[in-house]
């Protein structure tokens, strides 16, 4: 009988979708996707493949889950299955620059972004952006890691020169950013469950940018689980509206992409600017619970991957 599939590489990410597919009685699996073999002259077992790799993976260890993700996909794909967040998804995922080109082709404004591989190149890079600050983050990164803030070319140079080596991007791309400067220390993140905006929820950044809303998720750590999640970090937005979410939903549509978080930063004006795309998107069930949300997130997801089991098995029979 068809199932629901998890394709992950974090099991505490998944926890909770496991909870949620089990209180509504859905068949699921996981499949752990770290090393394995592809049978590309076997069929796939039939169900709903819900894709949630995340760039971060290597620093979990799993260095080429992503290319093994990949893989996977193309092959449900040539067979026809259902797949919920498929290769475009992921190809998003893994690279920011991938991000922006697509954002801007959907009529969603970015910040200014140069990607650079080299040292002197991305200090030339930060140099014709003109004085500081600057944003330096990795292309590849997840859970806003890496993400750091300079004020100036001279120190990100004294930084790329002692930098320790697992600090470098993983794909050896940099990007350097203009530093957006919000009235208040908080971002926005923006989620999406089958297509459709779920909440908006406000993300505190006093104390930097790496921040992961999963219950199981310390940011100092970047082994999950964590001692001890930051919910007080997260607050649901339930009055957020902006014509925004109509340009984001284009984004997700034309990039095969139906369940994600979206973050944005307003500046002193009020203009947004969209910085990031998580496919792998994670909730706190903290927050959710104190904004007293009526559907949380993995519920929410559990209720769409359902959805979609029954429409396959309808058609099936």
């Amino acid at each position: 009988m068809s199932k629901i599939y998890v394709l992950h590489e974090n099991s505490p990410w998944v926890e909770p979708l496991d909870t949620a597919f089990a209180e509504l009685g859905l068949p699921h699996e996981a499949w752990f996707l770290n090393e394995g073999t592809v049978s590309l002259d076997e069929a796939p077992p039939e169900g709903v493949f819900y894709n949630r790799m995340s760039a971060s993976s290597h620093t979990r260890g799993h260095r080429y889950a992503p290319e093994l993700t990949q893989m996977v996909l193309s092959w449900l794909e040539r067979h026809g299955r259902r797949v919920v967040n498929d290769r475009r998804a992921l190809a998003l995922e893994v690279s920011k620059v991938a991000q922006y080109t697509a954002l801007t082709g959907a009529g969603v404004k970015t910040p200014r972004t140069a990607a650079a591989v080299g040292r002197e190149q991305v200090l030339s890079a930060a140099r014709a952006f003109g004085p500081g600050p600057y944003i330096l983050k990795p292309n590849r990164g997840g859970k806003g890691l890496g993400v750091q803030l300079f004020q100036s070319v001279e120190a990100i140079g004294d930084y790329l020169e002692v930098m320790p080596a697992g600090e470098a991007p993983i794909d050896g791309v940099w990007l350097i950013q203009e530093y957006i400067r919000a009235p208040e220390p908080y971002i926005t993140r923006c989620e999406f469950v089958g297509g459709r905006f779920h909440y908006a929820v406000r993300v505190d950044t006093s104390e930097g940018f790496e921040l992961c809303p999963a219950d199981a998720c310390n940011v100092a750590n970047a082994f999950c689980p964590a001692e001890t999640p930051k919910a007080d970090k997260f607050t649901i937005d339930r009055d957020f509206d902006d014509p925004i979410l109509e340009n984001y939903a284009l984004f997700l549509q034309r990039n095969g992409i139906e369940i994600a978080g979206i973050e944005l930063i307003r500046n002193a004006a009020g203009e947004i600017f969209t910085y990031d795309v998580n496919t792998n998107t994670n909730y706190n069930a903290q927050a959710e619970a104190t904004a007293k949300v009526p559907v949380g997130g993995m519920q929410a997801v559990a209720r769409f991957l359902g959805e979609e089991l029954a429409e396959q098995r309808a058609d099936a029979a």
